[in-house]
């Protein structure tokens, strides 16, 4: 979790600076455009990018440095109370899925991908798995004893571990059906 978030929160700090760049000047060539697929300009100038009024990025600014504070504590021995965690686990939902709504955006409506981009998207990915395991081994979420024991077989035979992975390949498996060769310039 603590790895995932120090990505996501560096990968929110390139976008926020290019997405001043871009605003001091729209016409700026960014070091991320490298083709027409591959150009975090494209994607940052649509009104995907700034969904909220301001640059999708500064949401990222704002929560990473929470859950590297948790993860932090966490890796330190603190025992957060049940409603905390169940409220980071469902705010971080939250940006997991505008996360693959921006993704689904990026690939089938701006037809550009930002490295940038995909890289906090990849890092919100394995910060959700991370915490959910943790909710899941402390019992936080209060799921029905069944529900509960089932999860907890899931992660303890590594189950979740192997829904990360496939779900990250599936993910680069659309970027790669969707533009392939294209990737490359």
């Amino acid at each position: 979790m603590l790895v995932g978030a120090l990505i996501s929160l560096f990968a929110a700090f390139k976008l926020s600076s290019e997405a001043v760049t871009l605003a001091a000047n729209p016409d700026a060539v960014l070091s991320c455009d490298i083709s027409t697929v591959v150009s975090c300009s494209t994607v940052a100038l649509s009104w995907q990018a700034s969904l909220f009024g301001f640059p999708n990025a500064f949401l990222g600014l704002a929560a990473e440095p929470v859950v590297i504070t948790i993860a932090v504590l966490g890796l330190a021995g603190t025992r957060f109370p049940k409603w905390f965690m169940i409220a980071a686990q469902t705010i971080y939902l939250f940006g997991f899925v505008f996360a693959y709504w921006l993704f689904f955006e990026a690939v089938f409506q701006i037809h550009a991908l930002c490295p940038w981009c995909l890289t906090v998207q990849l890092a919100t990915t394995v910060v959700f798995f991370s915490m959910l395991h943790l909710n899941i081994l402390d019992n936080n979420l209060h799921w029905p004893p069944r529900v509960q024991r089932a999860a907890m077989a899931v992660v303890r035979s590594g189950g979740l571990g192997f829904l990360l992975s496939a779900w990250l390949l599936a993910t680069l498996a659309v970027v790669v059906l969707k533009y392939g060769a294209a990737l490359l310039g």
